[in-house]
């Protein structure tokens, strides 16, 4: 039964879920729609070194995992989401049998009080047993990995997997929790005031990583 302090919050996660905000910094700086770059901005990847990573990314879990019968890859909203299919999409090439879910950490993040509009409310959806099953976490962005310890609280409550790893696009240096990532696309280094951006087709249009300016928030 959830808390009466966690029902309180859902209700007005539910109430306000038609309001988008714009991600915290904290949670890796990325919004909830990414823009188009601006004229100085600087790309870390373009199509093509997207579709590497997916691929150097697909085959380390696939060797890493050889013949798991319940390998699971779950997407974190929004862009993990996109980057789970696209891994899963090349792992089942490989004649792999994989289950795909997506995470909401809307109710998990340690922020919300700070917020003066809620994020959107997407809904966690897993329609797999996850009691024993290999769980790959994928996120796009690995920051200080609040994101990530909201994701697993929240992955947890559906069951008891037997092993969960993280995968991520871009590895991000400035860790706040003691999480890190089995596979990794890229790592960067980059000041505060910078963020990273990442397009996936399917929801952006274009597949490109690109850094820019972020206005950080006082503490």
């Amino acid at each position: 039964m959830l808390q009466s302090g966690r029902l309180c919050l859902l209700l007005r996660l539910v109430k306000l879920s038609g309001q988008i905000d714009i991600d915290a910094p904290e949670y890796g700086g990325i919004s909830s729609r990414v823009p188009s770059p601006p004229v100085s901005h600087r790309q870390l990847l373009d199509e093509n070194g997207v579709y590497r990573c997916l691929d150097q990314i697909a085959s380390e879990i696939h060797r890493a995992w050889p013949q798991e019968p319940k390998l699971a890859l779950v997407g974190i909203y929004r862009r993990g989401v996109p980057f789970s299919e696209s891994l899963a999409t090349r792992l089942r090439a490989m004649g792999r049998e994989v289950e795909l879910g997506r995470i909401d950490i809307t109710q998990y993040r340690d922020d919300l009080n700070s917020f003066t509009v809620l994020p959107r409310l997407e809904g966690s959806d897993i329609r797999f047993q996850l009691d024993d099953a290999v769980v790959i976490l994928c996120d796009e962005v690995i920051y200080t990995a609040r994101t990530c310890r909201a994701a697993l609280e929240e992955l947890l409550g559906f069951g008891r997997p037997r092993c969960v790893e993280l995968a991520v696009l871009v590895d991000r240096v400035g860790r706040q929790m003691p999480f890190q990532a089995n596979y990794v696309g890229i790592s960067v280094e980059l000041p505060p005031d910078e963020r990273v951006n990442v397009c996936f087709s399917a929801v952006d249009g274009r597949d490109e990583v690109f850094v820019s300016s972020w206005d950080v928030k006082p503490s």
